[in-house]
């Protein structure tokens, strides 16, 4: 079965491939075995999951995020405006 092409960054492609050539097995088994092994139990999954989502948000996220911050933006700046136009009518009086 081969899997989609995956690129690994050159400090840990060498250590990798360093390991296979050492075990005489196949890069790719190395790979496949080490995600076996750091998600072999539900809990380092979900942490994976957790950091991921942190890391990389999902499609759609992002975009939620942004509009909740400019609504809560929006949302402060028109209680700013209601304390100040109390304030002045306040001062008025």
């Amino acid at each position: 079965m081969v899997g989609p092409p995956v690129s690994l960054p050159a400090k840990w492609e060498q250590f990798l491939k360093n390991l296979a050539d050492d075990h005489d097995i196949d890069l790719n088994a190395v790979v496949s075995q080490l995600c076996e092994w750091a998600f072999s139990d539900p809990e380092s999954k979900e942490q994976f999951r957790i950091w991921l989502d942190e890391a990389y948000p999902a499609e759609g996220k992002v975009e939620e995020e942004a509009r909740a911050v400019g609504e809560e933006a929006a949302e402060e700046e028109e209680e700013n405006e209601e304390e100040s136009e109390e304030e002045s009518h306040e001062h008025r009086d």
